[in-house]
């Protein structure tokens, strides 16, 4: 079974667990991991390694990511969207386009963000979600996150004393999409949540290259889906067989890059030329 990397269009209404388990299942393989979940409602883009390629998942992890949304104002959840429950209520009738505009605009840039109590954070050992469900009343630190890109797209939807509109986000890896519809409708005194979730984008892979179901998905080898990732470098054969004997090679790296020897992913190495991650050959793996 090849190694490498396989993109995924998550459907809406199963765990990223269960992405995984299928996945297992259609490459007929156990090893395979995934770089970052998507709640059980949202959609879109996961990308997943296979064999080798959970190697390249701690390079995946850090990436920037790009999601659509739908944020409504006018009630406050449990979990900050549409599969928690509802607790508080306001008439939203009143908010304006300009007071929304300027909430967005304060959620601009490097800010810090205390991300929705019911996330997959850690806290003394167990998940803050699990905490949640427990009855442990959970209080998360606020962490830095970069939000480069927050626009609304399209017009204000209304409905009995609620607002609705869409959204895109360019974010660092790390950003709640929940806990910005929840600031939102906090600032202006009405509650929000997000009712639709939808990721497009990690780092340069988009979902239009996804597959929706894993038995039909084909798997980026390893040496095409490293370019995407970090700087690659051409080695000799020579400094090929040096690196599979784990050997640090004088080759100059500008930074962490991919070693490729003849289509071959041989290594991941820092910029002394010491190995980071190796690649041994299929059969020696």
């Amino acid at each position: 079974m090849a190694s490498g990397l396989v993109l995924l269009d998550k459907p809406a209404g199963i765990t990223s667990h269960d992405l995984v388990a299928r996945t297992r299942k259609a490459m007929g393989t156990r090893k395979v991991g995934h770089a970052g979940t998507l709640d059980p409602m949202a959609t879109g883009l996961m990308i997943l390694g296979v064999n080798q390629g959970t190697k390249l998942m701690q390079f995946v992890s850090g990436l920037d990511k790009t999601y659509l949304a739908t944020i409504k104002l006018g009630s406050a959840t449990t979990t900050d969207d549409a599969e928690g429950e509802v607790v508080s209520t306001a008439d939203a009738s009143g908010i304006t386009q300009e007071q929304i505009d300027r909430e967005i605009a304060k959620l601009r840039g490097e800010i810090e963000q205390v991300p929705s109590s019911v996330s997959a954070i850690s806290i003394g050992g167990k998940r803050a979600h699990q905490l949640v469900r427990e009855g442990v009343e959970v209080e998360i630190p606020a962490r830095k996150v970069t939000i480069m890109r927050f626009e609304q797209i399209g017009d204000l939807q209304s409905s009995d004393g609620s607002l609705s509109f869409d959204v895109v986000v360019d974010c660092s890896s790390g950003t709640y999409i929940r806990a910005l519809a929840r600031d939102i409708g906090a600032a202006l005194g009405v509650g929000g949540h997000l009712t639709a979730l939808r990721r497009t984008r990690i780092g340069a892979f988009d979902v239009a290259s996804a597959f929706q179901d894993p038995a039909e998905a084909t798997v980026t080898e390893l040496a095409e889906a490293v370019a995407s990732l970090v700087e690659t470098v051409e080695v000799s054969r020579q400094e090929a067989t040096d690196l599979g004997h784990g050997k640090r090679i004088s080759k100059q790296f500008a930074s962490v890059s991919a070693a490729v020897c003849e289509g071959r992913l041989i290594a991941i190495v820092d910029e002394r030329g010491k190995i980071v991650v190796g690649f041994p050959q299929e059969q020696d793996a």
